[in-house]
Order: structure tokens, then C-alpha cells, then sequence
């Protein structure tokens, strides 16, 4: 594998290109045609992320949820908190709105404040029916009147079901076709149906209607994803190119750059389509990724082809040069960025294996598209003009590159000591550090879908659903009076948690068969005495056959009671605090030996991904590292040059994950993703300029000084190039409405600037400060990587 490094197979390779270059072009075309070809297949996620691995029990207790009672996520609720809907007009208008709404084929059934049934007694035979609350054809003040004093009053089984507990709000639930939940038409029937049909009635009725729900939310969240895709690739593209310019001042360098990184973004959706993957969160950030991270490349290559031209002007000898004695270090430097995304292959989570494959792939291939590109297309053009070159000195890059030298020859201990204090600090910072597995946080939040998120969490106490399931471990144990006593003590215990809503079970239906039994009268909404209980089955069956409202709660043994309950946007801290709270309630209610209950649903599922991707996180981080250090090892054959290489690129993310700590940024899963991207990105800087110095050891006769100093003046001005490019070109994610990526924009970036800074002062003042124990021709093997100085190169050249 070493002759993959050596100079002797990148001249090769150099030969090859540039005597192929039609062949190759026709290649990369049709490559590039065949990976457009795949663009169909790509589909947009319909479904929460799931962080968790598919055998987890967490996932197999959800999975076994939805066989007993099917699809949780199917709710969307309307609501209108305005007095004035209690007019004939309004509430008219809203009553067709809901017949509307019910007449779609994607709707399974609405429960709204207009069509709503109420159950009753009837004689001969004995029996409970649901008959319709009001049969007014039309609506006069009078009727709508009475109609909203049964409802407020008469009514409790309704509360928090369709009338706010703690005011006058309304809602409507609307209960979706589970088939097209996680599919496509759920997206047609929300943007093209819903939303047009919800603004022309707010138009028409001067009516503020609130709309939320997971299918809802989720929908729009989508959408959002979609949009931001399109705005973030040219945003990508006009920051990375106004750089490269302002740095070469050169169109047709810019205009270079700019192809090669734009089909490399067309074989990422091409990849992302043949391997059938869903455009995610995540995976819809890889199109601007390879844009920010492919200007690099071209940075090095284009930058190594002018300083040739510059030196001796031949364009053939500085294209083949540009391959052979850059190709290597660069080779590298994109193995170690695809390291940094292949860790999270290793996970068990699905979403971030897809994430990884597929960046780590088009990381690789865009440096290959680099390597071929643009020599190939430099050489059909005429070598560049002196006003090209202008660049390569001036004056102001010169001076920062002449201050890291002074600095680094005279301020060493100023340099250990602001290390050491930035560590000090960044411990304290890191204790700071909070996780969150919100759901909801990384949202839009000025997005009017999620200003209505805040609104039911206010009237309703949220809108994200968490289920209990109670096993009786009998047949028919779920209507037995004993297990509704114990499921109403748990309802009370839920009740007083303030994150949780009122839950949703058959304890419900068990009351309100006892106040249909007397009458209707709102004093007996109870559970029946033991005297009654013998009424219990008889009355749930009745209402069983009118809409399935039994079913719902129970499963077709009524063995399983389900009880719903909504919850505030709350994060994992919050989450694990009413857990705790909750469950030795719950053990004592429920004594384990005769009962098993669980808690399941997609909020707390997000929620236990994210600590399962806190655990994660260590070992792909350390993976990444792992693997970074052996590639050092495998270079520098030296111990203590891998513990120097990895200490400037280390420091900067424990200063990352301080700040995170003092700014109260919390761990999420966008979060997450910073360090092992921003490990993996900033050991390039490491890689050129220690394969730089090792070049310079060789050309000065082993004196450490002299070669550390030219390493850092020859080395520095790209590094400072690329990092300034990374740190502007990650700084597009931050215009995104999405929390977490404008975090994970953000806090790459610092990285970046500071893994720039370490690389250019820390690394040199340590390399010079060890100097007798790394660098001294005992310990310096050979190299596995061949750095040649230019007359080795004119030598081989001549051969």
C-alpha cells in the first residue's frame, strides 16, 4: 500500500491523466449522466428520524403498540380560541368546515364541536346509543346558545378532548387514514387540501384558526427541509466562490472551481438516489458539505499549479507537478475528512449510517474528481497571466503569515499558557453541558406552524403524544372495575405532572356510560360502584359498535388498556425527571408481579435515541480519532509525532464543547455531529504542514528550526485559505431556521478557526519544543509517505 504514497505512482498517475484527458472527461460524464439518471429515486422521509437501532426494545415496545391499536401519529387538531365562533354565522361556517373536511378520502373520522354525540339511555331494549348531540338544521342564536352551555357544562368527557380545560378554546380533531400517515399523500393532502382550505375560512370569517398535530407538524417540518436544501446549495456556492475570488482573483479559476464542485453535488444526489435513501435532516446538508469542503481542494491544487508557473512557467511540468507532488497530502487529507463521517457508519443507528456512507463517499469522490478536473481543464487553457499570480504576494497574507512565525519563535509559553488556560476554562464549560432530546427544539420557531405548537401546549398541554400500555395479563382484564380504579390513580398521577395533558383512556368511557345511565346528569361523571359494575361491559360494547371508541383504548382481547397522553415540548433532563417521578407510582399501581405496563411513543423514542446518540458519540469520536492516528502512524512512524499531530486538533474541540457548556447549547442530534466532522477536517492542516516539514528536514540537512519555519511560511497561506474558506462556508448553515443546523453551522465553524489557529501556533511551538526527542534522525524513520524536495523531482523528471 505504500506505493500508493510514493512519488514514483503519482507521476504515474499524472502521466495518465494528462495523456487521457478526453478518455477521462468522457468518463466523468457519463458517470455524472448516469448519476443524474438516479436523482428519481430519491424520496423525502416521511417519518420521525429514528435514532435508535431497529432491534432496540424501546423500538420493538413501539412496534408492538402499533400492531394492539395501530397508528399513534394520525391526529391533527383545529382550534379557535374566539368567542364570536359561538355566533350563528361562524359557527355555521365552521360546522361546514369540518362536513368539508370529513367528505376526503384521507380523513377517517372528525370529532369536532359541530357533529359531536353524546351517549344515552333508552328503554326496551335497554341499550346506550351515541346520537348526535344537536340535530339543528339551521342555527340560530338561541340554539347555538344552548348548544355551547351543554357542551362547557354538561359535558365533561369532552374536556381537554375537544374543549379546553382552562378556557374557551375549541378544537377539532381530525383523525388521518393510517395508510397514508408516513407516505406521500399525507404531504399532498396537508399542503394542497388542509392548509388552502384553513386560510380561505380564516379569510372569509376574520376567525384565527390554530392547526397543529404530528402529521402536521411533521409535513411542514418536511417542507421546510426541502426548501432550505436549494437556498443553502447556492448560498454555499456564492460564499465559497466570492472567497476563492477575493483570494485568486481569478474568474476563470473561480469559474474552475465552481464545475467541479457542482457536479461533485450532482453525483452526491445521484449517490443518495441509487442507494435509495430518504432525504432527511441530515442527508439534505451533504449537497452544501461537499461545496465547502471540495474549495479546499481546488484551493490546494490551483494554488500549487500557480506557484509552478510562477517558478519556472512551464505548464506541462507545473500540471504534472501539481498531481504528483500534491496528490498525496491531499489523498490523505480527504481520507481523514472521510473518516470523520465514516464513524458514524459504526453506529447502530440507521439515520446515521446513511449519513455517513453517503458523505464519506462523496468525499472521496470528489477528490478524485479534483485530481483529474482541474489539470485537465488547465491544460487546454493558456498558462495564467502575472495578474494571476498577484496573490502569491501579497502583503497582507505575507504579514499574518510573518506574525504565527514571530510568534512561534519568541511567545512559546505565551502560546502554552493561553492553551493551557482556554483547556482550564473548556473543562469548566463542558460540565455545564445539558442534553436535549426535544423533538421540537431544533424546529422553525418562527414559523406560524410552530407558534401554534406553543398554543396547545398553553390550552392543551401539548401536542406530542405518549402512551402507556397497561398489560392485565388476563383476557378481558382491561374492563374489570378493580384495573379501571387503578388506571383512574394513574390518570390522577399523570394529571399532576404540569408537562403532561388529562390522559385519554377507557376510564372515560366507563364514566360517562354512568352518567348516560342517570340521565345524562354531570354529578355521576365517575367511575360506577361495585353495585354498577355488572352495567360496565354491556354499556362499552354498546358504544363499541358506534365508532369504535372502545377500540381505540383497548385492544381485541381487552387484555391491554392504552392510555394517551399529550406532552410539553420538554427535553431529556425534563423527560427523565417525570420518569423517575412517575414509575415508582406507576410499580405501586400496577404491582409488577400481576401487571406490565410500558411507556412508549415517537417523542419519547426521539428522546431515548438522543441519549443512545450521547453514547455514540464517545465511541465514534473515538473511532474517528482511532483511525486518524493510525493513518499519522502509518505516515511519521513515530509515537510521539502522532500524541504532537493530535494535541492542536483535540484542543479545539474541548474549547467547542466548553463554549456549548457557557452558551447553553445543549447536546442534540444535530449537535452531535460537530466533533467527529470538525476532528475529521481540521487534521488537514495537521497533514500539510507536518508532510511540508517533513520535506524541509530532509532539504536542511535535519536542522528543526530552520524546517519548521519553512513549513509554516509555505504551508500557512493555504492553510489560512481553506480554514477561512471552511469557517465562511459552514457559516451558511447558520441562515437556516432550523436551531440545530444553525448550531452545527456555528460551532464547526469555531472549530474550524481554532483547529486553524492551533495548527499554525501550537503544533509548530510544540514540534520546535520537543525538538531533541521527535525530531531527531534516530527517531525519524522513514516515512511511509515519499516527500521529495524539487531537485529529487527534477532528477526523477529527467529519468
Amino acid at each position: 500500500m505504500s506505493k500508493i504514497f510514493s512519488f514514483g505512482f503519482w507521476n504515474s498517475i499524472a502521466r495518465v491523466i494528462l495523456r487521457n484527458r478526453i478518455t477521462i472527461i468522457a468518463i466523468v460524464i457519463g458517470i455524472t449522466i448516469f448519476f443524474a439518471t438516479q436523482w428519481q429515486n430519491m424520496q423525502f422521509s416521511y417519518t420521525e428520524a429514528n435514532l435508535l437501532p431497529d432491534d432496540d426494545e424501546i423500538n420493538l415496545e413501539y412496534n408492538d403498540f402499533l400492531d394492539k391499536f395501530g397508528e399513534e401519529g394520525n391526529l391533527i387538531v383545529l382550534a379557535v380560541k374566539d368567542p364570536t365562533l359561538f355566533t350563528p354565522e361562524k359557527f355555521t361556517a365552521w360546522n361546514k368546515l369540518t362536513e368539508t373536511l370529513k367528505a376526503y378520502k384521507e380523513v377517517d373520522q372528525i370529532i369536532g364541536v359541530g357533529n359531536l354525540k353524546k351517549l344515552q339511555k333508552f328503554e326496551n331494549p335497554s341499550r346506550f346509543e351515541m346520537i348526535p348531540l344537536k340535530t339543528q338544521v339551521k342555527w340560530d342564536s338561541t340554539a347555538v346558545a344552548n348548544y355551547r352551555d351543554e357542551l362547557f357544562n354538561q359535558l365533561p368527557f369532552y374536556e381537554n378532548l375537544v374543549v379546553s380545560g382552562t378556557s374557551n378554546t375549541v378544537q377539532t380533531a381530525l383523525y388521518l387514514n393510517e395508510g397514508i400517515v408516513n407516505s406521500e399523500e399525507r404531504k399532498v393532502f396537508v399542503l394542497e387540501k388542509l392548509r388552502p382550505l384553513i386560510e380561505q375560512f380564516e379569510k372569509d370569517y376574520n376567525l384565527e384558526v390554530y392547526v397543529s398535530g404530528m402529521p402536521y407538524i411533521r409535513t411542514l417540518n418536511a417542507q421546510n427541509i426541502i426548501d432550505e436544501i436549494g437556498l443553502f446549495i447556492i448560498a454555499a456556492l456564492l460564499v465559497t466562490s466570492l472567497i476563492f475570488f477575493f483570494f485568486f482573483r481569478s474568474f476563470r479559476a473561480t469559474l474552475i472551481s465552481m464545475i467541479t464542485v457542482l457536479i461533485g453535488v450532482m453525483w452526491a444526489f445521484g449517490i443518495i438516489g441509487l442507494l435509495h435513501y430518504e432525504i432527511t435532516v441530515l442527508t439534505a446538508l451533504i449537497p452544501p458539505l461537499i461545496i465547502v469542503i471540495g474549495i479546499p481542494n481546488c484551493i490546494f491544487l490551483i494554488n500549487k499549479y500557480q506557484q509552478e508557473i510562477k517558478i519556472h512557467g512551464n505548464q506541462a511540468k507545473s500540471l504534472q507537478r501539481v498531481i504528483s507532488k500534491v496528490g498525496n497530502a491531499t489523498l490523505l487529507t480527504n481520507v481523514t475528512t472521510a473518516s470523520g463521517f465514516a464513524a458514524f457508519i459504526l453506529t447502530d443507528s440507521t439515520l446515521l449510517k446513511e449519513f455517513g456512507i453517503v458523505a464519506s463517499i462523496n468525499i472521496l469522490a470528489l477528490f478524485m474528481l479534483s485530481l483529474v478536473i482541474i489539470p485537465i481543464i488547465y491544460s487546454y487553457m493558456p498558462p495564467p497571466k502575472d495578474k494571476h499570480l498577484k496573490h502569491l504576494n501579497k502583503r497582507w497574507i505575507g504579514t499574518f503569515v510573518d506574525w504565527t512565525v514571530k510568534m512561534v519563535k519568541n511567545h512559546r509559553i505565551t502560546i502554552y499558557i493561553a492553551a493551557i488556560i482556554l483547556l482550564v476554562a473548556s473543562i469548566i464549560g463542558i460540565y455545564s453541558i445539558k442534553i436535549s432530546g426535544s423533538l421540537l427544539e431544533d424546529m422553525p420557531q418562527q414559523a406560524d406552524f410552530f407558534k401554534d405548537i406553543r398554543f396547545f401546549e398553553k390550552e392543551f398541554n401539548g401536542v406530542l403524544p405518549l402512551e402507556i400500555v397497561i398489560d392485565t395479563k388476563q383476557p378481558k382484564g382491561a374492563l374489570k372495575l378493580s384495573n379501571l380504579k387503578r388506571m383512574e390513580a394513574l390518570e390522577t398521577a399523570i394529571s399532576e405532572v404540569p408537562e403532561l395533558s388529562s390522559p385519554l383512556s377507557v376510564v372515560r368511557l366507563a364514566k360517562y356510560s354512568k352518567q348516560a345511565y342517570y340521565n345524562g346528569n354531570p354529578k355521576y361523571y365517575q367511575l360506577p360502584t361495585s353495585q354498577e359494575q355488572n352495567f360496565i361491559a354491556s354499556y362499552l360494547k354498546g358504544i363499541s359498535s358506534e365508532g369504535n371508541l372502545l377500540n381505540a383504548y383497548i385492544d381485541s382481547t381487552e387484555r391491554y388498556a392504552r392510555m394517551t397522553t399529550f406532552m410539553k415540548d420538554i427535553g431529556t433532563d425534563e423527560m427523565k425527571r417525570i420518569e423517575d417521578n412517575l414509575w415508582p407510582q406507576i410499580d405501586k399501581i400496577f404491582p409488577k408481579e400481576r401487571f406490565e405496563v410500558t411507556m412508549t411513543g415517537k417523542a419519547l423514542i426521539f428522546q431515548k435515541g438522543t441519549s443512545y446518540l450521547v453514547n455514540n458519540l464517545i465511541l465514534s469520536l473515538s473511532l474517528a480519532i482511532v483511525l486518524i492516528a493510525l493513518l499519522m502512524a502509518w505516515m511519521f512512524r513515530s509515537f510521539r509525532m502522532i500524541l504532537v499531530s493530535l494535541i492542536p486538533n483535540l484542543l479545539p474541540l474541548l474549547v467547542t464543547a466548553g463554549m456549548m457548556g457557557f452558551l447553553g447549547i445543549p447536546i442534540k442530534p444535530s449537535t452531535i455531529l460537530v466533533f467527529s466532522i470538525a476532528f475529521g477536517i481540521s487534521v488537514d492542516d495537521t497533514i500539510h504542514f507536518l508532510a511540508k516539514y517533513r520535506q524541509e528536514l530532509k532539504a536542511n540537512d535535519w536542522k528543526i528550526k530552520r524546517s519548521v519555519y519553512a513549513a509554516l511560511r509555505e504551508t500557512g497561506v493555504s492553510m489560512f485559505y481553506t480554514s477561512i474558506v471552511l469557517f465562511f462556508g459552514f457559516s451558511v448553515f447558520m441562515i437556516s431556521s432550523f436551531g440545530g443546523t444553525v448550531a452545527l453551522g456555528g460551532l464547526i465553524s469555531a472549530t474550524l478557526l481554532f483547529a486553524m489557529l492551533a495548527n499554525l501556533l501550537l503544533l509548530p511551538s510544540l514540534l520546535l519544543s520537543l525538538e531533541r526527542n521527535i525530531a531527531n534522525k534516530e527517531t525519524l524513520k522513514e516515512p511511509a509517505i515519499q516527500i521529495i524536495t524539487d531537485e529529487e523531482d527534477e532528477l526523477l523528471n529527467e529519468k
